[in-house]
């Protein structure tokens, strides 16, 4: 039940990402100063995940939940309160540093023809973020250890509309074709959402105290979870930041330098069904599978994992081949408006294209990491991450010349396929090789199967009605709309007459729901 709240929120905040994104494209379109604006971004996003956010979470979540296990709630307590104030002091001080040396760093990653200095004040502007986003990360932490998901989920909905608002507001009366105001609205929109979530903490009768325990052991526990943990998402972020840097290297015309702005675009569209289902899944079985691991309950692991997995299979292998389907479509619908050019959409929609294959494989490999932060082994993704990155890279600076932005995107990919691959098998020798993989090959199978034909039917009814009815906005959410409606329908009737234990249990949920409703 909590995963299909938590999915369904994720896919509102999801849906007012799209109409943020939307709104930004109509405005800045592929240009270089959006490509800035990416690239920026990226500086205090991999700050805040290298030293806070999820990496704190997932250090602290395995801890935290384990005291609650054994009754001992005021120590935990304690803990989230020391946590607390130690993350404002180290990630103030790591905020201030890095805007004054915003200016120095941001060009290293930028290639020929694009402004140091408005990549600079950019990252200035957003480095704030930092120190929000590692409070928010400890505070969200709380609440998913009691299973509260709904507002922590519903708090980036907020988020979105507010940058929306302060755009439309800011973008007449800043600089650099408003993109400045873009980035003052993504603070204070970061703001708005950290006071959302910690006015959720009235529901569990948490109190934030002003104190600080240096000596309980349970700091120095976390922050040695955590280590792993920050290697390990800082090489992801990086590889994120590498290949944008790389992107700024792929010629495109008619002018140059607006892959990372493309890809980040794509990218979004990507996270779609991604963040709805597989980051729905993964968030909401990893206190479960926290207490699993606190209880030594193997067997429960196992269960819960490999259900997990399949339910990702189930929602994503499909979604993949709707997006391999309708990838320019849809790109044209959410994007081709103001200042985004076919140029853009072309752009667009071929990375979105290549993202499409890695989709189930990204699934996986964000349920299998939570399994091995909820065992407490951070370091074993963390050293296959660094296989990752570096897998990625080089696929990435081989193909960029000759394949252009899908290189980029195709090195991605790979490098996911290989992750989830090497996680499996290493989890798989982790329970003394007694995962269900038979159960989960099996079905993935079938999902294969009827996963096909439902992309091949989207594309179909998409061309149909894309010459019948125009491509005006109306035209274009009618065969885009139907196309996705058909296929889905095709989809649900399909896997509904085979026996898979994951689809009545979403049957069984949305049931449950609409008579709850009723």
């Amino acid at each position: 039940m909590n995963t299909a709240i938590f999915a369904a929120a994720t896919a509102l905040s999801r849906l007012a990402g799209l109409i943020r994104e939307a709104f930004a494209g109509s405005f800045f379109g592929t240009s270089r100063t959006f490509s800035a604006f990416a690239i920026a971004s990226q500086i205090p996003n991999l700050m805040a995940n290298l030293f806070a956010q999820a990496a704190l979470s997932a250090a602290f979540v395995p801890v935290f939940t384990e005291l609650l296990q054994k009754g001992r709630k005021q120590e935990a307590f304690r803990l989230a309160t020391t946590l607390f104030w130690i993350v404002m002091l180290v990630l103030g001080a790591i905020t201030a540093v890095g805007i004054l040396l915003a200016g120095l760093v941001l060009p290293l990653f930028s290639g020929k023809g694009f402004d140091g200095h408005t990549t600079g004040v950019l990252t200035q502007i957003l480095f704030p973020v930092v120190l929000l986003l590692g409070l928010a990360g400890v505070l969200t932490g709380i609440l998913q250890s009691y299973d509260q998901f709904s507002l922590p989920a519903l708090a980036p909905v907020v988020w979105n509309v507010t940058i929306i608002v302060l755009t439309i507001l800011l973008r007449h009366h800043t600089g650099g074709q408003g993109v400045y105001g873009y980035a003052i609205a993504w603070l204070i929109a970061t703001f708005v959402q950290f006071a959302l979530i910690a006015s959720a903490l009235r529901r569990i009768d948490y109190r934030l105290s002003f104190e600080i325990d240096w000596h309980d052991p349970r700091i120095r526990q976390v922050f040695t979870l955590m280590l792993p943990v920050t290697i390990g998402l800082g090489i992801i972020n990086l590889d994120a930041l590498i290949n944008s840097g790389i992107g700024t290297l792929v010629t495109t015309h008619p002018k140059p330098g607006e892959a990372p702005a493309a890809i980040r675009y794509a990218f979004l569209l990507y996270m779609m069904p991604q963040g709805i289902f597989s980051v729905a899944v993964s968030t909401v079985l990893f206190p479960t599978l926290s207490r699993q691991a606190a209880r030594r309950a193997p067997a429960e692991m196992r269960a819960t994992l490999g259900n997990g997995m399949r339910q990702i299979n189930l929602l994503l292998i499909p979604s993949a081949a709707g997006l391999v389907a309708l990838a320019m479509p849809i790109t044209r619908l959410v994007f081709e408006r103001g200042a985004f050019t076919p140029e853009s959409l072309q752009l667009t929609s071929t990375a979105l294209f290549w993202f499409s294959f890695s989709l189930p494989f990204a699934g996986l490999n964000a349920l299998m990491t939570r399994t091995f932060f909820a065992l407490q082994r951070p370091w074993i993704p963390t050293k296959l991450g660094f296989i990752n990155l570096i897998v990625d890279v080089i696929l990435s600076v081989a193909l960029y010349r000759p394949l252009g932005i899908a290189g980029l995107v195709i090195g991605t990919g790979t490098a996911n396929l290989l992750m989830a691959a090497l996680q499996l098998r290493r989890l798989q020798i982790g329970f003394n090789r007694r995962l269900d993989l038979h159960q989960t090959v099996m079905i993935t199978a079938r999902i294969i199967v009827v996963a096909i034909p439902t992309g091949v039917i989207a594309r179909i009814v998409w061309a149909l009605l894309d010459g019948l009815v125009g491509t005006g906005l109306v035209g274009q959410v009618i065969s885009v709309g139907t196309a996705i409606a058909a296929a889905g329908g095709f989809y649900i009737w399909a896997i509904s007459h085979m026996r898979i234990p994951e689809w009545r249990q979403i049957e069984r949920t949305l049931i449950g729901r609409l008579r709850g409703g009723r």
